[in-house]
């Protein structure tokens, strides 16, 4: 280190599932900064988008730049965004520059590319982490420049060079253990029963509409059958919470479905402690919470996947172990989805199994070993 201060760049962006593993391994690095007694400085380099606060929140330095979107395919916004891209890249070597960092962490996404390559340019030591099963294009270009690559799936290992590879899994957010409960207390704290199942429906942290459309649809058939939780994303909902509120006057269970716009750390933890299956959209951050606490999973990728089919490539390899089933898009049809509830609830044994099963996906210490790593890179 050039001083008595280490500083560290985080960068990323564009979804939660890039900026809530960032907090995790800063605060990772703040313990050991405290444990081995030095400084240290955490700045976010990268596009402001809706969950950036949650970095600033933390007391994480930002410097924001402009971002822009790689894209594998022809589109018109490839047009708008090259400019955006030529002025994120020369704001980021500006703004390392200035500050000179002793390392850069990247969770790829938008904005992270140009902060990667500045990185490189000024001869910094860049560290990356791919959470999907196939690398998103911010990721395969940063590995160029990279001297290691975390990553979450085995399967994403082909894509990077091995001998800079490790599989650490996602960081997760600590306060999603701060306070343990039981699944019955859990239920009740949430205006649950304690004792008939949960059913958690994800749609990501932007909401999935044809999730929720589905859930609505066929409200009463899914209540026969179990309670059931239902995050539907800030912006879809209003939307859910009157067509629910429609479709509950006919359905013979009615205190038995709640609609929530979002989850934060506090209902998140709640939620997950009381679910007995949750059914998922296969975004990486949500399937390692799920992982997490060992719940069985019923997942439904995104259905027209425009960044390589990633949810698609994430739900299977996540359900060969035997935690988790697959329901594609086309096939979400209510036989089928209440079938399956039916099996893993009405099955002891078998939800065991499944929970079990989950549970090898995670990995306790991913942030502690991320840190691990970065700090390997400026001895």
């Amino acid at each position: 280190m050039k001083d008595e201060t280490f500083r560290v760049v985080l960068t990323g962006g564009g979804s939660g599932g890039h900026i809530y593993p960032l907090l995790a391994v800063a605060e990772a690095i703040e313990g050991k900064a405290a444990a081995m007694n030095f400084a240290l400085e955490l700045t976010y380099v990268g596009p402001k988008d809706a969950y950036t606060p949650a970095l600033a929140s933390h007391g994480i330095k930002m410097k924001t730049i402009m971002g822009a979107r790689l894209r594998r395919y022809l589109s018109i916004g490839n047009i708008v965004d090259i400019p955006k891209f030529v002025i994120g890249l020369a704001q980021a070597l500006w703004k390392i520059y200035v500050i000179m960092p002793d390392v850069i962490f990247s969770k790829g996404g938008t904005g992270s590319f140009p902060v990667v390559f500045a990185g490189w340019f000024y001869r910094i030591p860049v560290a990356i982490h791919e959470s999907d099963a196939r690398p998103g294009l911010s990721n395969l270009l940063s590995s160029n420049f990279s001297k290691k690559v975390f990553i979450t799936f085995d399967a994403a290992a082909k894509y990077f060079n091995p001998a800079i590879t490790e599989r650490t899994g996602v960081p997760v957010r600590k306060e999603l253990f701060a306070n343990p409960t039981t699944k019955e207390l859990a239920k009740e704290t949430l205006g649950f029963s304690s004792s008939n199942p949960l059913m958690l429906v994800l749609g990501g942290s932007q909401g999935a509409v044809p999730i929720n459309n589905f859930i609505v649809e066929n409200l009463s058939a899914i209540t026969e059958v179990t309670q059931d939780l239902h995050q539907t994303g800030a912006a879809n909902f209003a939307d859910v919470q009157n067509l629910s509120q429609a479709a509950l006057m006919e359905a013979p269970f009615k205190n038995r479905y709640q609609p929530i716009a979002y989850l934060d750390e506090k209902s998140t933890a709640l939620a997950l402690s009381a679910a007995d299956v949750v059914v998922s959209r296969a975004g990486s951050a949500y399937l390692t919470e799920i992982a997490a606490f060992g719940i069985p999973a019923i997942l439904v990728p995104h259905g027209t996947d425009a960044s390589n089919g990633h949810q698609r490539a994430n739900a299977y390899d996540f359900a060969e172990g035997g935690g988790a089933v697959v329901i594609e898009s086309g096939n979400l049809l209510p036989g089928i989805f209440i079938s399956q509830v039916k099996t893993i609830l009405g099955n002891n044994d078998l939800r065991e199994k499944m929970s079990a099963a989950v549970k090898l996906f995670y990995v306790p210490d991913a942030a502690q070993k991320i840190v691990q790593g970065i700090m390997e890179l400026v001895r």
